[in-house]
């Protein structure tokens, strides 16, 4: 324990030109106490009420910068002293203070504090050159964290400003997606009432008419999909992807075949099933068969394959289209993404098949990767856990 006769010889240290009877009175207001490392001394924040003096070993003051950045301001070694500017202003404690080795210390509590400082001049004069250098770093700081936030909040306003513009350019393709089929349905179908349509026509009107009402359908239900999607977890069962691509398969081999692309499914053994929502993933790899055969060239293949390893399953859906530049590939999945046309090909839809089935893996806490070079194709997998 450090004897009586350590303050006597710190305090002038502390505060040059301090009168002997000064130091008296001080040594016989004060506790001495020592703390080992690590010890919190002042908690930035808290409302505490007592004044340090150190006698022997250092300490470290930190204070919180930007809401989270812990920043050390000095280290305090013996002479050294803190925890006046909360007893002075009656304030929280600004900043931290942590014992960084075994510390002694000479403290004071308010009221002894207040006694001490009122009768001597020389401890008085050092607090106020005390106070001022430590209220001109504050201000320093603050000026800087405003600087910090000024450019923080710039780059956030720049970011609204870039979403909303993408947000409007995303419910202009909506609206462009479903005007044009509701024109051409709406059209269709008032010739009809009028009986403009000669008989040897009016199958491949009503077909027009059905695949335009069909199209309308397919958006609409992909966006509520979407959404829904946000409220609802659906209860996981066994799902038999093997099937399920099959379906998927035939449900799309039309459409392949109109854009002269050749859909293949390789399979070569018992697969294990996977833990999910059938519709879900089926709506899923839905989208991803559809984008392959949107993107792919004509005379192109579509390929859908499986893996299973340990306690996954995995299902790869490959094209051999334009494939998606390395300024795209981050914003793929994005709701509001879409890619209008590629040099003379024109591609519908409004670009929402990839959020779907990122939400849909996620939610099945699965994984969706993709490899792709421009102009060489791309590679989605989704990776599913096995059933138990």
């Amino acid at each position: 324990m450090t004897t009586r006769r350590a303050p006597s010889r710190i305090i002038p240290r502390a505060f040059p030109g301090i009168k002997a009877d000064e130091v008296t009175e001080l040594i016989a207001n004060s506790q001495v106490h020592a703390y080992a490392p690590g010890t919190a001394l002042c908690q930035e924040n808290a409302r505490e009420d007592t004044f340090y003096i150190i006698l022997e070993g250092e300490a470290e003051v930190t204070k919180v910068i930007n809401q989270s950045e812990m920043r050390l301001l000095k280290t305090l070694h013996s002479g050294d002293f803190f925890g006046e500017m909360a007893l002075i202003h009656n304030a929280p404690r600004a900043a931290s203070v942590t014992a960084k080795s075994h510390l002694v210390a000479l403290e004071l509590n308010k009221e002894a504090f207040d006694r001490v400082l009122k009768h001597s001049s020389s401890m008085a004069m050092t607090m106020v050159r005390e106070i001022s250098n430590r209220l001109r770093t504050n201000d320093e700081m603050a000026v800087e964290d405003l600087r910090l936030r000024a450019s923080e909040l710039a780059q956030a306003y720049q970011q609204l400003a870039e979403q909303e513009l993408t947000r409007r350019e995303f419910l202009t393709n909506i609206a462009h997606e479903l005007r044009t089929p509701l024109m051409a349905a709406g059209g269709f179908l008032q010739i009809l009432q009028q009986g403009m349509i000669p008989a040897e026509q009016l199958d491949n009107t009503l077909e027009t008419v059905a695949r335009n009402v069909q199209q309308i359908t397919t958006l609409v239900n992909d966006l509520l999909f979407l959404q829904e999607m946000d409220l609802v977890l659906p209860d996981f069962q066994p799902v038999n992807m093997e099937k399920l691509a099959k379906d998927v398969v035939k449900k799309y081999q039309s459409k392949a075949r109109k854009q002269g692309v050749k859909l293949h499914l390789k399979t070569g053994w018992r697969l294990p099933d996977a833990s999910g929502d059938a519709k879900s993933l089926e709506h899923a790899l839905d989208c991803l068969v559809d984008n392959a055969i949107k993107f792919s060239p004509k005379g192109g293949d579509v390929d859908i394959r499986f893996s299973a390893q340990d306690e996954v399953l995995s299902v790869s859906v490959q094209d051999q289209g334009i494939g998606i530049s390395k300024e795209r590939l981050p914003h793929i999945f994005d709701r509001v993404h879409h890619l209008e046309g590629n040099d003379e090909h024109l591609f519908g839809g409004i670009g929402i098949g990839l959020a779907i089935t990122r939400q849909v893996i996620k939610q099945h806490d699965g994984q969706l990767k993709v490899e792709s070079q421009e102009g060489q194709g791309s590679t989605f997998t989704m990776i599913l856990k096995k059933t138990k």
